[in-house]
This record gives structure tokens, sequence and C-alpha cells, in this order.
């Protein structure tokens, strides 16, 4: 295959390191990097060695790129990797969680952007120091860094609200993810993990 010709949009595609930095987010060093430690070796190399990713190799990038955004390091990722137990679903249902945690914890900084901007417009001074300590708290608190506790009292937190849940509504919420997933093409859910993560460097990887 030719290394300048983008492969038909099948599910047997595959994508250059370029291409798969481009619709991730992630930085070609970055790909490069979990090659080079053997964290995502590409399945596939052109003739001329260039690098080509397959769907497995998504859904592998994929385990990656969520156990960074839980604060594992790289060598913790390979090991977790290599477990034959890694349950995916518990994996992106953790990444839910998280992303669901972050919603509240933006909302909670825009309610106090709006606060202090109202401030403003009604005294037309500056805001007293001590709503802006507040307001670095709740900035703070978007930034912030997920603990495995905190990670697990989510978990616990899911659990227990789906055990409240009758037989008919567990079904129908799983038919309502399987209907949504299958709609979804690879790029689509490539998509969707970019703007979850962002741009991820290498830089700093240990």
């Amino acid at each position: 295959m030719s290394a300048d010709k983008r492969p038909p949009a099948t599910g047997n595609r595959t994508w250059s390191v370029g291409e798969l930095a481009a619709v991730t987010g992630l930085t070609v060093r970055a790909l490069h990097h979990y090659d080079e430690v053997g964290l995502l070796v590409p399945t596939l190399r052109t003739s001329a060695g260039h690098r080509r990713y397959t769907p497995s190799d998504v859904r592998r990038l994929h385990r990656v790129t969520a156990l960074r955004g839980f604060g594992f390091s790289l060598a913790q990722i390979r090991l977790l990797l290599d477990d034959a137990d890694l349950d995916v679903r518990e994996l992106v249902r953790r990444q839910l969680d998280q992303a669901e945690d972050r919603v509240a914890r933006a909302q909670r900084l825009r309610t106090s952007l709006l606060g202090v901007l109202d401030a403003l417009d009604d005294a037309a001074a500056e805001p007293s120091a001590s709503v802006l300590v507040q307001l670095i708290e709740v900035m703070t608190a978007v930034e912030h860094t997920y603990t495995p506790e905190e990670l697990e009292r989510m978990a616990e937190h899911r659990r227990r609200m789906a055990a409240q849940l009758s037989p008919q509504q567990l079904a129908e919420m799983v038919e309502r993810r399987r209907a949504l997933r299958d709609q979804l093409t690879p790029e689509q859910i490539i998509e969707m993990q970019r703007r979850r993560h962002g741009r991820v460097s290498a830089g700093g990887d240990s």
C-alpha cells in the first residue's frame, strides 16, 4: 500500500501516524514515543517502513489515553494492558464518571464567573480578594487530577445508582447505548476520544 494514499473508509482501513494524530488530537511525537517504548506498536508497516495503524491499534490507543487520563504512568499502563482481566466496559464507564464530574465542576465555575460579572456590573469595582480566592478555588477544581480513590468512589456511586434501576430500565439503557454505538463509525469514535482528551504530548512521559 502506498504511504501517500488514504485507505478506503471501511472496517479494514488503516491510518498513517500523521492521519491518526490528526483525527485524535494526539501528537505525532506522542505516537512515535508509544511505539518506541512498546506501548502501541502499529500492526502494519508499508514497504517503505511507514507505520500503519489498524482498528485494533485504535482500540489499544483508546485504552492508553483513558488510563493516561486517570493519572497512570506509561509503565503502569503497560502492565494494565497486559492484564487479560482488564474490563474495557468498566474503563469506559469510569471515563464517563470522570467526564460527568468535570462537567459539574465546569458548571460551578460558570456560575461563579457569572456571579463575579454581575457583581462587577453592579458595583463597577474590582472584586474583593475573598471573591477572587473562591474563584481561583473553583478554577483549580476544574483542572482537578483524579486519584484512584476518587475514581473508585465515583464508580461505587454509579453502581449504587444502577442497583436502584429495574431490570426493564437497565435493559432500556443498554439498548439505547447499543443503538448509539452501532451508529458510530470508527472515525466518529476517534473524534469523540479526541474531544475528551484534548491534545496529549509525549513530554514528561515515564
